[in-house]
């Protein structure tokens, strides 16, 4: 499942984020990846001291689970620290998928669910479309500033190479409740199913059956 999240991030939190950004250092974005993905990588991550690091990943990931969509569509258990990549013209992200286990040296965790929140306006930048490879073909994700795409992170995909501009993003990894991405994007359709009968028809005996068969279907499959 695909889900595109909108406002994430309201105009103050980024502004902030982007004049912190302005004028922060960048390096290398291949020095933090593995073998396979650095033959295909060609951007920059931030490199900055942890009180600004911690700042910003506060500021993303308060505002994403503040987000009824994305807590509804990704279920999530553990979260990456956020990276905040660069794209200057000539860059890009070739195919591929990302790393099933991360998190070393720290604790480890399972990436289930990718998450790119989009700092750069469309017009600011050419090219540099996120492209998610499924089962209907290829999506192609190029969202306003603030706006946010949820994706399986076994999904393959990659980066279009930026022809102009700069593109600026936030990426990061979740552990799902939900293991598997079929079962998360049932749960996903049954819970605006039961929102919205429980929004119409609070007491009503379908609205309490279906609220019933997401929670216990979630307590079937979750894993913790």
């Amino acid at each position: 499942m695909q889900l595109i999240l909108e406002r994430v991030l309201n105009d103050k939190q980024l502004r902030n984020v982007r004049q912190t950004l302005a004028g922060a250092r960048f390096v290398d974005g291949r020095l933090s990846a593995g073998h396979d993905a650095g033959r295909v990588k060609n951007n920059e991550e931030l490199a900055a001291s942890r009180q600004v690091l911690e700042l910003l990943n506060s500021t993303v990931m308060a505002a994403l689970n503040e987000h009824e969509a994305y807590r509804a569509g990704a279920l999530p258990l553990r979260a990456a620290s956020p990276i905040f990549a660069r794209y200057a013209p000539g860059m890009r992200y070739g195919d591929h998928v990302d790393d099933p286990v991360m998190g070393a040296p720290g604790p480890l965790y399972r990436s289930d669910v990718s998450v790119t929140v989009f700092l750069s306006e469309p017009d600011e930048y050419d090219g540099g479309e996120l492209v998610v490879n499924s089962a209907f073909g290829q999506n192609r994700v190029k969202l306003p500033a603030g706006d946010a795409v949820v994706y399986p992170s076994s999904s393959l995909h990659h980066v279009a190479e930026v022809s102009r501009g700069e593109r600026l993003v936030a990426i990061t990894w979740i552990q799902s409740l939900i293991r598997d991405p079929a079962r998360r994007e049932l749960l996903y359709t049954l819970y605006r199913a039961k929102e919205s009968l429980l929004a119409s028809s609070p007491d009503s005996e379908e609205a309490r059956e279906i609220n019933t068969a997401y929670v216990n279907l979630i307590r079937m499959w979750g894993e913790v």
